[in-house]
């Protein structure tokens, strides 16, 4: 538990360090986990708003983690909420007013709002107290709702939501809601790039860069852990990794629409042409200017390189797109990078990308069954994939499918 003197330093440095968190997905696991720690909480979740509605975007539940086996995380899924005095966090963003609740099961009756017993009766887990905020920007819009649950005492006890931790909690808030909007738009920039993509090929949508980014963010956790990476540099990289993974295929607005939009097998020509989409997006990050950059066009290079050095665009000049001297093959082309000489980025993404591309419907293809999709990962480790990585994916299938099921659709990305 926080004493009064380290929440107040730590108020002091949160604005600089939220700051330093680009990523929309990343930053909110981040304000979930602060928000808890200053009030000594149990449980918290963090809606967004989307039009009309709240989005419940992430969640946290200490009581919940410590019932799971080590390593393993807590899946939740998804909804929507519509923004109305029915519900507490619908009032709380209908009103502006924040909510400090002692017990939500003795609400009395005449509340326009009430608690559902859902979650706890599917979970087994009893909230009691809880503390449901707007987050607002400076024009007094509401762009989510952060609610805090189960505030415990010295003790452990669950206990009520002190006038202290109220208004220190609204200190907070007013300070994450400006990093929350800043990443909004990060995200919105992204994602106009993005759309840009999809305007030439339809594959290109914003919840499949969302699932590989996703995806990538997980595999990655578990390959630094495992070297026991210092948690500082790992949030560091998560929040750089993700935002990369969503622009691995950027470089497709610079190829013709009449390759892109295809529906059967492209020729060898026209293969070939496909190919320099991983040369044109990483051109797009030559300049670079921060660590974003440099990953971003990392990613866009390497992708599409195989484990077995049989992939593209292999050891070749970015500037002029010829080998790279002393890699150049018999037919002209340049030979492929293979095993670490693809860097870990490149393999990350790779194995995120191929395994969403099979799970989903193309224009040419149906989507894969899950068994199939399974049986050629596994036959493609050591030959496509990173086997290392393979090993990791399969360690942890249940969190990829619940990345899988979060992005079935797309989220708006400016809140309204």
């Amino acid at each position: 538990m926080l004493s009064e003197k380290e929440k107040l330093e730590s108020l002091s440095r949160l604005g600089v360090e939220l700051n330093q968190v680009h990523d929309l997905d990343i930053l909110m696991e981040r304000i979930l986990t602060e928000a808890r720690q200053f009030v000594n909480a149990d449980a918290g979740s963090i809606y967004i708003r989307e039009g009309d509605h709240l989005h419940f975007t992430y969640t946290q539940n200490l009581t919940l983690q410590k019932r799971l086996p080590k390593g393993r995380k807590l899946i939740y899924s998804t909804f929507t909420i519509p923004i109305d005095e029915k519900s507490i966090a619908g009032y709380v963003a209908a009103t502006g007013r924040a909510l400090n609740i002692a017990d939500v099961y003795r609400l009395p009756a005449t509340l326009p709002y009430h608690f559902s017993r859902k979650f706890d009766e599917a979970s087994g887990y009893k909230t009691q107290s809880i503390l449901t905020l707007p987050l607002t920007n400076a024009k007094g819009s509401v762009l989510g709702i952060l609610q805090i649950i189960n505030c415990q005492d010295a003790e452990g006890r669950i206990t009520l939501f002190s006038d202290r931790d109220e208004k220190m909690l609204f200190h907070f808030a007013s300070i994450a809601a400006v990093a929350l909007e800043r990443a909004q738009m990060t995200r919105a920039m992204i994602m106009r790039m993005i759309r840009m993509a999809e305007m030439r090929d339809p594959r290109e949508t914003g919840s499949h860069v969302n699932r590989v980014a996703g995806i990538s963010v997980e595999i990655y956790e578990q390959w630094a852990l495992k070297r026991q990476l210092d948690p500082s540099e790992i949030d560091k990289t998560r929040d750089i990794l993700r935002m990369a993974a969503m622009l691995h295929d950027v470089g497709k607005i610079a190829t013709s629409d009449l390759i892109l939009r295809k529906p059967d097998r492209l020729s060898s020509d026209e293969y070939e042409i496909m190919k320099q989409h991983t040369i044109q997006g990483a051109r797009l990050f030559l300049n670079e200017q921060s660590d974003y950059d440099t990953a971003a066009g990392i990613v866009a290079f390497t992708h599409h390189e195989r484990w077995d050095g049989s992939g593209y665009p292999g050891h070749v000049d970015l500037n002029t797109g010829q080998p790279c001297p002393g890699y150049s093959l018999a037919d002209g082309s340049a030979q492929g990078k293979k095993a670490s000489e693809i860097p870990l980025f490149g393999r990350i993404v790779s194995l995120a990308d191929v395994y969403d591309a099979l799970c989903s419907k193309r224009s040419y293809k149906e989507a894969w069954d899950d068994q199939s999709v399974m049986r050629h990962i596994r036959k493609d480790s050591g030959y496509h994939f990173d086997p290392e990585l393979v090993k990791i994916f399969f360690s942890r299938i249940e969190i990829i499918k619940a990345i899988q099921s979060r992005y079935q659709e797309s989220i708006p990305i400016l809140g309204k």
